[in-house]
């Protein structure tokens, strides 16, 4: 058995959470988080007054061994805040020597279990002025004693600690455990009246985020920030997009792809709030995860060119749409449909993750469209229908006049290929069904276009009457 003992200290002077934003060092319960943290290397972790306890026997093998362990778990560039820890057989021998102030300052301190003051030994605490009056100041004094006295003058438990520190008994613990949804709280230090200033507090709280999805191996993809209005300083709360009657402020952020970049979460925070009016101060907040999904790992590449810099698409659209506004940034959906005007639908970028990978969403919505009618004149491959769709469909179709049956636009048009044959939306009803005859034509002025005819004609399923011609896309 191998157990270490951590004890987060004050925060470093100088160092506040704006000096790394969404950073560990902005963390605002540094126990929890470290507990967070320890949770990745064993899931023996318990707390003992303000310390952690560590039993890291079955995990140092992972690891590389005992001294990787502690350097992966006390690394350099983790910014948390000052830590001292210490090393024992048992978790009371290393919370003792922890306890000792003249410990090593590398944690590994080698102090005998016997030679470890009393007061360093929690059970001991509450008979330490009588323990002193007996002449007694370390564990191997105590312990040279008749157990049977010392039952019955300071009760069982005090023997029970003894024999649990000198690994004669075990060690039981409430073993801390990760919650299920990141639910965290803050108190500010004062009254924040603008909101655009919540921003501090809640950088502090996408690292403690950002903690706990990553000891989950999970990624956000929804998350709300909530905080309270001092009733006390208005009259009237007003009910808007952010605010309710009962004097709270709810902020929702969306991403399209599950992340654990906080520094892009933040700047989209920063972007909705500075949209946000603040009717009254706020004097908490709150931090919850309202969807998450696990988080594949990514595979780099050696390749210096294949190194992906600075923002994906994903986070570009999703910074510019809480700028802007959700509908001022659109992107285009593929559907499953044979109709050119009905294969694709525009709609906010942040509503959908499609438009990321647009290759593959293209791929695989050509294969859902089925799109193997081919032309059924001129010998052309019907392996490759998508190569005689034009570069440019319009949105309505234009009807085109008709000169002793031959279509016309700018000019009289010569049909150059198809028929290709279109039959959809029986479904959609009589008034969206369509029955078309696709061609490409060419323009003496135009170029390329694509025409096609109604089959039904003029009037209806009779077919009687001269065949209706639509212009409906443009050849680049």
């Amino acid at each position: 058995m191998h157990w270490i003992a951590l004890q987060p200290g004050p925060e470093a002077p100088g160092t506040t959470a704006s000096d790394a934003p969404g950073t560990e060092a902005a963390l605002v319960d540094a126990p929890s988080a470290w507990a967070w943290w320890a949770l990745q290397f064993t899931p023996l972790v318990a707390r003992v007054e303000a310390a952690l306890v560590l039993e890291v026997s079955a995990s140092e093998r992972l690891f590389g061994g005992r001294t990787a362990l502690l350097d992966q778990l006390l690394k350099p560039n983790w910014p948390l805040a000052l830590v001292e820890y210490a090393q024992g057989a048992t978790s009371l021998v290393a919370y003792g020597r922890l306890q000792c102030a003249d410990h090593a300052a590398d944690g590994a301190a080698a102090i005998a279990p016997d030679a470890l003051p009393l007061h360093t030994l929690v059970a001991a605490r509450a008979h330490l002025p009588t323990l002193a009056r007996l002449g007694l100041s370390n564990w191997g004094q105590l312990r040279a004693l008749p157990r049977g006295g010392l039952v019955r003058r300071f009760g069982a438990g005090l023997v029970d600690a003894l024999d649990c520190a000198y690994g004669q008994r075990p060690e039981l613990y409430p073993w801390l455990t990760l919650p299920e949804v990141f639910d965290v709280p803050l108190e500010l230090l004062s009254s924040v009246e603008t909101a655009s200033a919540l921003l501090f507090g809640a950088r502090r709280l996408l690292a403690q985020l950002q903690l706990w999805l990553r000891a989950r191996q999970r990624g956000v993809l929804a998350l709300e920030l909530l905080w309270e209005l001092d009733a006390r300083r208005s009259n009237a709360l007003h009910v808007d997009a952010h605010h309710t009657g009962g004097g709270q402020g709810r902020l929702v952020l969306r991403t399209a792809q599950a992340t654990q970049d906080m520094q892009h979460l933040a700047r989209l925070l920063a972007e909705q709030l500075a949209q946000v009016t603040l009717p009254a101060p706020v004097l908490h907040l709150r931090l919850r995860s309202v969807q998450t999904q696990p988080l594949a790992g990514e595979s780099v590449s050696l390749l210096p060119e294949d190194v992906r810099h600075g923002d994906s698409l994903h986070q570009l659209l999703e910074r510019l749409s809480a700028r802007l506004g959700a509908e001022q940034v659109r992107c285009t959906t593929l559907l499953a449909d044979h109709r050119p005007e009905r294969m694709q639908r525009w709609q906010a970028a942040v509503q959908t993750s499609a438009a990321i990978d647009s290759g593959a969403n293209r791929a695989d919505a050509t294969r859902a469209r089925g799109l193997d009618l081919g032309f059924c004149q001129n010998g052309l491959d019907d392996s490759r229908p998508a190569a005689l769709y034009p570069s440019w469909v319009l949105a309505t179709p234009l009807r085109l006049t008709v000169h002793q049956g031959r279509p016309q636009y700018e000019g009289p048009l010569t049909l150059l290929a198809g028929p290709q044959r279109l039959e959809s939306g029986w479904l959609d009803g009589a008034a969206h069904c369509a029955l078309r005859d696709y061609y490409v034509a060419r323009s003496t002025t135009a170029g390329l276009v694509w025409v096609y005819c109604e089959r039904l004609g003029a009037h209806g399923a009779t077919g009687q009457g001269p065949a209706c011609w639509y212009l409906h896309g443009l050849f680049a």
